[in-house]
């Protein structure tokens, strides 16, 4: 650190320095800044202390944060709270539990992000436990509990903590409206936002890019309209990279391709995430052609793709039937930029084959996988064996899929579908009657145990005593299971 003509930075200067290196993650310049407080001699500050917990802490080397709180001469609230949220945000629950039941004092800050830290790693009913007992709660409980509902699918409940919230700032906006987007309830994220407006909140960038991303998922080009011109009345700079992106996937999903080119074409460089939002929103209107040419473009702008960008181009490849551009993608992914395919990448390479009737191939390169494949995968190979009439590969590919979800009515559905097209009835028979057991499954997962009479009601053949009583004792829950005592000739008929 340079000195200055004033002198040499003192205790108060170097915390400011801290932060801005734990905001941006700097591990190397923050380590450079330690150092010098070291050599300054005001190393042993409790506050020059507390803000390397906290930078260590954020920056994931929580031993380094260890070392600097241990090594203390004097600590204060401060200090222990940044030990706390350190160890929350490194992932290890158990030490910051104790470090937090260890603190001679404790303040909003130190309960915040131990919830916080509970609510990411999913103990939402640990997280809970402890906001019920905080005597006091501000804006930032209530939004590390809304957002880990979001997170969790539970918008319910984050929805009811947001309308308990005694005040509510452009976090908990962002928090709720973000995860009803996440979640796939795209119009009820419109409609928070208009009420959010309504009452003179003005949104930052992560909530438009939030309300961008459920316009997309609407597909209402009106809609993509109005936010557009909404944009264009604020400050919000849309020449960041996620902005962008968020602009151009909207306007691409809602149907303005010309729209969509035109903002990218505007850029004053290439970004990869934008790059990939068009690619994505070309591959969608069967445009899988132009996809390629601009992920090649793309590539000798001098952008490096990552493991989405290949994600997006082989999903493209897949989409638009290019079988050779597919598999130089997926080559070059692995031999030139070094990036392991993930089930995702061999998944999109076997819906490629699957649909260009390269059944065998498919197969292959799904037992060749290092890894585990997913369901999607063995899914599309089953739909194409039913699309092509691929006999021999159909049962084994089928027992695959219905050993990694047995649970799913789905897969005997197709797999159903696939035997009477071959005209196997007795098969198709036993079929039926999985598909009834996966439905009553569904039913018990949602406590509707009065629908579970009807799926019975409806059933045409006589239900397979083996299937039954093997579904009651392995996989249905303990309501369901008195169904195991009721004998056929006593349940009602259509």
């Amino acid at each position: 650190m340079k000195q200055s003509e004033y002198g040499l930075p003192d205790k108060y200067s170097y915390p400011m320095l801290i932060k801005v290196c734990s905001s941006e993650l700097r591990l190397k310049e923050g380590e450079i800044v330690h150092g010098s407080a070291i050599r300054c001699g005001v190393s042993d500050d409790v506050y020059v202390r507390s803000s390397l917990i906290s930078f260590y802490g954020k920056c994931k080397e929580i031993l380094s944060a260890r070392k600097v709180f241990d090594e203390m001469p004097d600590r204060n609230v401060v200090s222990w709270t940044a030990l706390v949220a350190g160890y929350a945000n490194f992932g290890d629950l158990e030490n910051a539990k104790r470090v937090f039941e260890s603190m001679p004092e404790r303040n909003l800050p130190s309960w915040n992000a131990l919830i916080s830290g509970l609510g990411k790693a999913g103990d939402l009913s640990g997280a809970r436990k402890m906001f019920d007992e905080m005597v006091e709660r501000n804006v930032v409980s209530f939004t590390v509990m809304i957002d880990g509902y979001a997170k969790a699918g539970d918008m319910a409940s984050a929805r009811a903590l947001f309308d308990e919230a005694p005040e509510k700032d452009v976090v908990a906006w962002s928090a709720l409206i973000s995860g009803y987007s996440r979640n796939e309830q795209p119009n009820e994220a419109v409609k928070i936002f208009y009420e959010m407006v309504s009452m003179n909140v003005k949104p930052d960038e992560f909530i438009v890019v939030s309300l961008m991303s459920a316009c997309s998922q609407l597909g209402n080009p009106d809609l993509a309209n109005w936010v557009d011109s909404y944009l264009s009345q604020t400050s919000i700079d849309i020449r960041q990279a996620h902005v962008l992106a968020a602009l151009i996937d909207m306007h691409a999903k809602c149907g303005n391709m010309e729209k969509a080119v035109k903002l990218f074409e505007d850029m004053p460089s290439y970004d990869l995430i934008p790059c990939c939002s068009l690619i994505q929103g070309l591959s969608i209107h069967g445009r899988g052609v132009e996809a390629v040419e601009l992920f090649n473009r793309m590539l000798d702008e001098g952008l490096i793709p990552d493991t989405v960008a290949f994600t997006v181009i082989l999903t493209a490849c897949s989409r638009g039937g290019l079988i050779e551009d597919g598999w130089h993608f997926f080559d070059t992914m692995k031999n030139k930029y070094s990036v392991v395919p993930s089930p995702d990448h061999y998944a999109c390479m076997v819906d490629l084959l699957s649909r260009a009737g390269q059944l065998k191939a498919a197969y292959d390169l799904l037992k060749s996988m290092p890894l585990k494949p997913h369901a999607c995968a063995w899914g599309a190979l089953l739909g194409a064996c039913k699309l092509h009439g691929h006999v021999e590969l159909r049962e084994e590919v089928s027992n695959r899929l219905l050993e990694l979800e047995p649970e799913k009515a789905g897969s005997y559905v197709l797999l159903s579908n696939i035997y009477a097209s071959a005209n196997q009835c007795i098969r198709q028979l036993n079929m039926e009657n999985c598909i009834l057991v996966a439905y009553i499954q569904t039913l018990s997962q949602r406590g509707e145990m009065m629908s579970i009479s009807w799926a019975f009601r409806y059933l045409m053949n006589p239900f397979s005593a083996d299937i039954l009583g093997k579904f009651l004792s392995n996989i249905m829950c303990k309501n369901v299971r008195s169904l195991s005592r009721v004998h056929i000739s006593d349940l009602p008929v259509q």
